[in-house]
């Protein structure tokens, strides 16, 4: 990133994307997105349902006046190659959608098609992620736990574009099983968790968050808990790391 690069929008959604009631964020996401090439990245779909996503994806955002086609992120040979990665150094917009929480950061993490993709969001292309693709930006992802409740949770490795955070998706439904036991096994004292609504968002752009959606976004830090609502300033979460490669930054405020 030089001097003059500005990084773009980076939203953090809490699910069931792709779908009407996202329209406030992702219009958002496609004004940054201008002319450039427009990806959706289905890692986290990679055991199965990876073609429906990404045609379901492209009809959505048609709908919103943007074309977005595949940035293939599934296979090691995807995300070490050469021509990919360079293919993703000219996107301007990056869309990563939910599926498997443990898939994205093991396959992503540390190689060319990801670095390309930070350095391209860093010079002002819009970067999202729903639900494992949000869980992944963080710090943390909360991996495991299967069941009908989906309680035993882990803190497992995310891509750390935003530092100290762990993201817990679909807390109006059933990710709200998850918070008492991630406050009590959080992996630092200070570590946030951000929970965050279907169809909502966290969004930061101008070196602010603030909630978007239908929905909410609440912040759980130690015993406080705050909650914000559409078009609300959110407080208590860290800014993203402004560092090549999405890797965490602890000189930021």
């Amino acid at each position: 990133m030089d001097a003059a690069s500005v990084p773009g929008p980076l939203a953090l959604v809490g699910g069931d994307e792709l779908n009407p009631g996202n329209e406030e964020q992702d219009r958002v996401l496609v004004a940054a997105a201008g002319e450039g090439p427009s990806f959706v990245l289905a890692t986290a779909t990679a055991r199965g349902h990876t073609e429906a996503t990404v045609r379901h994806a492209t009809q959505w955002f048609s709908q919103l006046g943007l074309d977005v086609e595949e940035l293939p992120a599934i296979r090691r040979r995807d995300v070490t190659s050469a021509q990919i990665a360079a293919r993703a150094r000219t996107g301007k917009f990056f869309y990563l959608v939910g599926g498997d929480p443990g898939k994205v950061p093991t396959t992503l993490a540390g190689t060319p098609l990801w670095e390309s993709v930070i350095s391209a969001w860093l010079d002002g292309a819009a970067l999202a992620g729903s639900s494992a693709g949000a869980m992944a930006l963080g710090e943390w992802s909360l991996t495991g736990g299967g069941g009908a409740d989906h309680t035993g949770r882990r803190f497992a490795a995310g891509l750390g574009v935003v530092r100290n955070i762990a993201v817990i998706p679909h807390l109006d439904t059933f990710g709200g099983g998850w918070v008492a036991g991630a406050l009590a096994s959080k992996p630092r004292e200070d570590a946030v968790l951000v929970g965050i609504d279907e169809r909502s968002a966290a969004l930061w752009q101008d070196r602010t968050w603030r909630a978007y959606g239908p929905g909410g976004v609440t912040v759980f830090t130690n015993e406080l808990r705050s909650r914000f609502h559409g078009g609300e300033v959110i407080v208590g979460m860290p800014m993203p790391s402004l560092k090549s490669g999405g890797s965490t930054d602890r000189s930021g405020t």
